[in-house]
C-alpha cells in the first residue's frame, strides 16, 4: 500500500473543510483531479474513506483513523524538516498549541515574547480551546502540544507540571463576603456573577460545576477577558471566579477583594501535553522547557519573569531561486 504525501495532505483539507470542492481549492487542485486522487486513496485501502452527499462528504470510521494518522505522519515530516534545518542554515519551524484560557491570558504572552526572541525563525500558533478539545488535539496530532488545568487522564499523554492554579473569588469593596476568611462556593450561589464568553475554559468548567448540582449561576454580564470582569467585580456589577494570578495581577491597579474559595476543585494542577511518544523537534522541546521555567522563576517567593531582552529583526524570506 502506497500513500502520496500530496493525496494524504488533500485527504486532510478534504476532512477539514467537508467538501472535495473546498479540499481541492485548498490543495490547488482541479475538483476532477482531487475527486480521483480520493478514490485511489479508497482502492488502495480497500474501504470507503468518505460518504458523499450533495451538500458535501462525511467521514467513515474508516476515514476517521485515516485522518489521526495522516495528521501524525505529516507532523512527524514536519518535525524531520525542522531537526534537519537546523544544521544547515537554522531552525525554522511551526510550532501550534492549544491551551485554555488562563494560559492564553495570563503566562503565553510573556512565555511567547522569551521564546520568539531566542528563536526568532519559529512560528507559534496559539489558540484558544476547551480541554476535551485539548486532549483531543494532542491524541490525534492536530497540534504540537497542549496547556491544561485540572486532573487530566494518562492514556496516551505525556504530563509536564509546571505550576498549580488557584480560583479565587473577587468581590468588590464592601460586600457582604469580604470580612470573610475562606469563603464556600455555596454561599455566593444568590450574587449576580460576571462570567467569561460561552466557550472559553472557565466558565464551561463552572456551568458543569453548577449542572452537577443541579443548580445554575446568575450571570449578569458576559466578558470576553479577566480584565473586564475584574472592572465589572470593581464597578459592583457582580462577582466573578478568577485564577489567583489573574486577581492579584488586577487588584493592584482596581479596588478589589480576594478571596480563597474552601472547595476541593479550586485548587487545579497545570501541564503541558504531548503524545505519547512523540518525537519533538529540538525548538518544540525549547518551547516547553520555557514554559516550565518561567513558571516556575513566578512560583518561587518573590519570584519575577526575566527580562526579555531587545527582540531580534525578524527573519528575511529568502530570494527565489532564478
Amino acid at each position: 500500500m502506497h500513500f502520496d504525501l500530496t493525496d494524504l495532505r488533500l485527504f486532510i483539507h478534504v476532512a477539514e473543510s467537508k467538501s472535495l470542492t473546498r479540499g481541492a481549492e485548498r490543495s490547488h487542485l482541479s475538483l476532477p483531479a482531487a475527486s480521483a486522487r480520493v478514490k485511489e486513496l479508497e482502492n488502495q485501502a480497500g474501504v470507503r474513506l468518505l460518504y458523499r452527499a450533495p451538500r458535501g462528504v462525511a467521514l467513515t470510521p474508516a476515514g476517521q483513523s485515516l485522518l489521526q494518522h495522516a495528521r501524525i505522519l505529516l507532523a512527524q515530516i514536519e518535525y524531520l524538516k525542522g531537526d534537519l534545518q537546523r544544521f544547515g542554515e537554522g531552525v525554522t519551524g511551526h510550532i501550534r498549541v492549544f491551551a485554555n484560557t488562563t494560559a492564553v491570558t495570563e503566562f503565553m504572552p510573556e512565555v511567547l515574547a522569551t521564546f520568539l526572541n531566542d528563536h526568532p525563525q519559529v512560528d507559534v500558533d496559539l489558540q484558544e480551546r476547551l480541554t476535551g478539545e485539548i486532549i483531543r488535539g494532542v491524541l490525534d496530532g492536530t497540534t504540537d502540544l497542549g496547556i491544561v488545568s485540572g486532573p487530566i487522564d494518562d492514556a496516551g499523554l505525556e504530563k509536564h507540571h509546571f505550576s498549580t492554579d488557584r480560583l479565587v473569588l473577587a468581590l468588590p469593596l464592601g460586600h457582604r463576603l469580604a470580612g470573610a476568611g475562606k469563603v464556600h462556593f455555596a454561599d455566593t450561589l444568590e450574587d449576580d456573577f460576571i462570567g467569561l464568553h460561552e466557550g472559553s475554559t472557565l466558565q464551561t468548567f463552572l456551568n458543569q460545576l453548577m449542572r452537577d448540582v443541579k443548580r445554575q449561576l446568575h450571570i449578569r454580564v458576559q466578558v470576553s477577558n479577566f480584565e473586564s470582569l475584574c472592572r465589572m467585580v470593581e464597578a459592583g456589577v457582580g462577582i466573578g471566579v478568577v485564577p489567583e494570578s489573574a486577581g492579584i495581577r488586577h487588584s493592584r491597579t482596581m479596588k478589589l477583594v480576594l478571596k480563597e474559595l474552601d472547595e476541593p476543585w479550586a485548587l487545579r494542577e497545570r501541564y503541558v501535553l504531548t503524545r505519547q511518544g512523540a518525537a519533538l523537534p529540538s525548538f518544540t522541546q525549547a518551547l516547553i522547557d520555557t514554559i516550565l521555567r518561567l513558571n516556575r522563576t513566578l512560583a518561587a517567593p518573590g519570584g519575577t519573569a526575566p527580562a526579555v531582552a531587545k527582540a531580534k529583526p525578524p527573519r528575511r524570506p529568502k530570494a527565489a531561486k532564478a
